[in-house]
């Protein structure tokens, strides 16, 4: 399989779905909100938009199964497995802030082999496949060179379902406030990783994740130069639910600081 050339067609896909939600966006009636779970908040724009990534995402690679968030498709397959979030940052879309995203990951046996994320209001595409290299609209990337967490600028994001770390949580984020330039939340994962992979953020940090909202950009990341681990730094940052992704060098100092919170 040449990964390069199916990136491309990949990237092709997701500026077209991309397209259809921006121009929903425009006139989105917040009268059709949805609810999954206490703020899980889904629309008829998720789901289109997952309907169409699944249709042409079986044409480029017909033989792959799919781990989607709204459910479209939901039958694996042993080999390759595309895995979709068709809308990252749904609240954001819903309340007309303009930062959210679409994502998509393919994954090879448990290994991420592509990876594909659209930041729709920006016009911004990043994308990765093994091997080689992270790029920005065709253009390579790379992480930041900052070398210490005080110079740095630390995304994460805020619990909105589940409360029960909420103490730990603010515990790690009282320490990084106070051992970084700042700590940014942005609403959307797949962009906070995705910056962390050009250099506008150092760091990324959050739990109760979902494999959609972080599998391409933890590829992404470390094609940039980057490191990804969980909290404990063993196990699978994709599936496990929690995230640590940095420019490398700071990655020691963000795991001490969630260290310190007894997480």
């Amino acid at each position: 399989m040449n990964l390069e050339n199916l990136c491309k067609h990949v990237i092709s896909e997701t500026r077209c779905v991309g397209a259809f939600i921006r121009e929903e966006g425009l006139k989105f009636d917040t009268s059709k909100i949805e609810h999954k779970g206490f703020n899980d908040l889904v629309s008829y724009v998720d789901k289109e938009a997952e309907k169409q990534l699944v249709v042409a995402l079986k044409k480029l690679l017909p033989e792959a199964g799919f781990i989607t968030e709204e459910g479209t498709e939901t039958t694996r397959q042993q080999t390759y497995n595309w895995i979709i979030d068709p809308l990252d940052g749904t609240t954001n879309f819903m309340h007309a802030l303009p930062v959210f995203s679409i994502s998509i990951a393919l994954m090879q046996e448990n290994e991420i082999v592509l990876g594909v994320i659209y930041e729709i209001n920006r016009d911004e595409t990043f994308s990765s496949w093994k091997n080689g290299g992270a790029f920005l609209n065709d253009k390579s990337i790379s992480v930041s060179k900052a070398e210490k967490l005080a110079d740095s600028l630390v995304a994460t994001g805020f619990p909105y379902t589940n409360f029960g770390q909420a103490e730990k949580y603010l515990k790690i984020l009282g320490g990084f406030m106070a051992k970084s330039h700042g700590v940014r939340r942005m609403g959307s994962a797949a962009v906070d990783l995705a910056y962390v992979a050009c250099g506008r953020f150092e760091s990324f940090f959050e739990f109760n994740l979902n494999a959609w909202d972080v599998a391409a950009g933890v590829l992404i990341v470390q094609e940039a130069g980057g490191k990804v681990t969980t909290f404990k730094e063993a196990g699978d940052p994709v599936f496990d639910r929690e995230i640590v992704a940095s420019n490398t060098a700071v990655h020691g100092e963000m795991l001490n600081v969630i260290k310190e919170s007894n997480w």
